[in-house]
């Protein structure tokens, strides 16, 4: 069997409502109650388990790599929400996107700070 991601957790002020921000803003369900986490899981059976905590020890970096028609979804309910959302990681050109390896990606924050990002190309793919 080749080696996978299964899943990774996110520490979280309130594990059920940003579990619940990131699945609506992909149009994933419900997440799934498993023990302490909520986990929303990904096409590719990778689960992000969120599990409360009283702080956050670190802030993380979660990217999402999906379709144009997917890129255009998000985006949409991201400004529907009026979310601010920034063109580079280091959130320097706000509502802005890019258009690294010809195609498009854009960051946003979780509301725990997590740095949450949509692209539709990998890096380093070309274009």
């Amino acid at each position: 069997m080749p080696i996978q991601l299964n899943h990774t957790i996110v520490h979280a002020r309130d594990a059920a409502a940003s579990a619940r921000f990131l699945a609506q803003l992909l149009g994933r369900g419900e997440p799934a109650r498993f023990g302490p986490f909520h986990a929303v899981e990904l096409d590719n059976g990778v689960t992000l388990d969120y599990l409360d905590a009283d702080d956050i020890p670190l802030v993380e970096h979660y990217a999402f790599l999906v379709s144009e028609a997917e890129f255009d979804q998000i985006f949409a309910r991201i400004r529907e929400r009026g979310l601010p959302y920034w063109a580079d990681p280091g959130h320097r050109r706000l509502n802005q996107i890019n258009h690294g390896d010809g195609g498009r990606g854009l960051y946003w924050s979780d509301p725990d700070g997590h740095n949450l990002e949509i692209l539709t190309k990998p890096y380093g793919s070309g274009g």
